[in-house]
């Protein structure tokens, strides 16, 4: 491997060098080696966005077997916002690991997991007093979260958005709006789940009141509040297209939830933890949920996730209705512990408004000459561009995934998502640089202009 690493002798992890470095094409030799291995492996329906073999990580950048290092605008889907190797992580897991890797909560309890129900329930939004309980992923979180509504209403319905993507197991790909890949050929699904519109200014035009009119609107006449156990959605929809509301529209849900019984529940696994340049999206709006399910970010890479809430909600399923054999792992714990301790003494709640600055700059720069740039939107470190055919606003994948790859072959990760399959989206770690951020984001842009027919610029055009 060319790029020789060096160890920390306080955390003993990899000290990666922060610079883009190609010495194979990519995938190198080493990473097509170990995609034949996957491929006679692992199921087919195990996918990957990059075709590389990673052997190390941190700040910005991803080192592969070959001696490649990429630089990170994916963060493994939100996930490493304190970065893949943050020092205070790694102490942390390791002072644990040394005490003993798991017990089970729900059979013989620890100090961490009340320690970081403790911390959740401070940090998260609103004053009210709270009650958390730990999962695994995001998807059994959001799952839970329906489940301790229901138990608590007495209701059964739920309400979801277009757009929307809530997890994977089979109540959550209910609650998911995108067919392909995630929902095709595994149904049936769990039922009482109603879909509404969503707030997508690019596409709709309207601001937060009417859209939440016409949300609300169809919730009376198809579902009804009697019958309404919770609603849920996502801040900012992630896979479904990093789509912002308009001002107005979450607190509009949020109040008729109130008036009406229903538990209003955010769905925060993506947007939490410093990504949208707040500890929590809700904050933007001081928007204050029933319920919250956080994961992705909370544990620095390691598996955890959370649902955290009112009380009296909280506390209305039976003992033992919650919990799990690893929810709540020590492991993970103290690496949550550690990773919110990262995101408060760090300030990586104003390094996410810086990084959305920059992001914003670049593509604003760009959107001014090219006019497949349809729409730049998000938050913070979460943040995307909506890519169209030329003179119009019809959505345009081909592209999308051409400069996709086109900055994968030239060294820098980055993610698509939308339910069109037209949006490239950011989610760089907080721990990179600036000056590695500039660089991915002129790769991605280097990506539009090598896909550029000379009449799909505004420039030729005027």
């Amino acid at each position: 491997m060319r790029n020789e690493l060096s160890v920390s002798s306080v955390t003993g992890g990899p000290l990666v060098p922060q610079h883009r470095e190609l010495v194979t094409a990519i995938p190198g030799p080493q990473s097509q080696a170990l995609m034949r291995r996957k491929e006679a492996a692992v199921a087919a329906g195990v996918g990957h966005v990059v075709p590389i073999s990673i052997v190390a990580a941190g700040g910005g950048i991803l080192i592969d077997a070959d001696g490649n290092s990429l630089i990170d605008l994916g963060s493994g889907i939100a996930v490493t916002g304190v970065g893949n190797s943050a020092p205070a992580v790694v102490e942390a897991i390791t002072r644990q690991v040394q005490l003993f890797t798991h017990t089970c909560f729900t059979v013989t309890p620890y100090d961490g997991y009340v320690a970081v129900a403790e911390k959740l329930n401070s940090i998260t939004p609103g004053d009210h007093e709270k009650r958390t309980a730990l999962f695994n992923t995001g998807s059994e979180a959001v799952e839970n979260a329906i489940k301790i509504a229901r138990s608590f209403t007495k209701k059964h319905a739920v309400v979801v958005f277009d757009h929307a993507f809530h997890g994977r197991t089979n109540l959550t790909l209910g609650m998911t709006a995108r067919n392909t890949p995630y929902k095709n050929g595994f149904g049936p699904f769990t039922p009482e789940i109603y879909r509404v519109p969503t707030s997508y200014p690019y596409r709709d035009g309207l601001s937060g009141a009417e859209a939440a009119e016409n949300a609300l609107l169809q919730i009376e006449r198809q579902v009804g509040a009697s019958n309404l156990a919770a609603i849920v959605i996502e801040p900012i929809q992630g896979e479904g297209g990093f789509i912002e509301p308009a001002p107005g529209f979450l607190p509009a849900l949020a109040e008729w939830a109130t008036a009406n019984g229903v538990v209003f529940i955010l769905d925060e696994v993506q947007t939490g933890f410093a990504r949208t340049g707040d500890l929590f999206a809700a904050n933007h709006e001081r928007v204050v949920p029933d319920l919250i399910a956080t994961g992705k970010g909370i544990a620095g890479g390691l598996p955890l996730a959370a649902v955290t809430g009112r009380a009296e909600i909280m506390d209305s399923p039976q003992s033992g209705a919650l919990g799990g054999t690893y929810a709540g792992n020590p492991i993970s714990c103290a690496a949550a512990l550690a990773t919110i301790e990262t995101y408060e003494n760090n300030n990586l709640v104003g390094r996410a408004r810086e990084i959305a600055a920059i992001i914003d700059e670049v593509f604003t720069e760009l959107g001014a000459s090219d006019d497949r740039i349809g729409d730049i939107r998000g938050r913070g470190a979460m943040k995307a561009v909506e890519v169209v055919h030329p003179d119009s606003t019809d959505p345009n994948p081909a592209l999308t995934a051409s400069v996709a790859k086109f900055a994968a072959d030239h060294g820098v990760v980055v993610l698509t998502c939308g339910t069109y399959g037209n949006v490239i989206r950011f989610l760089p770690p907080l721990a990179i640089s600036d000056e590695l951020l500039r660089e991915g984001l002129r790769v991605v842009a280097d990506g539009f202009r090598t896909n550029a027919p000379t009449s799909a610029t505004k420039e030729s055009q005027s």
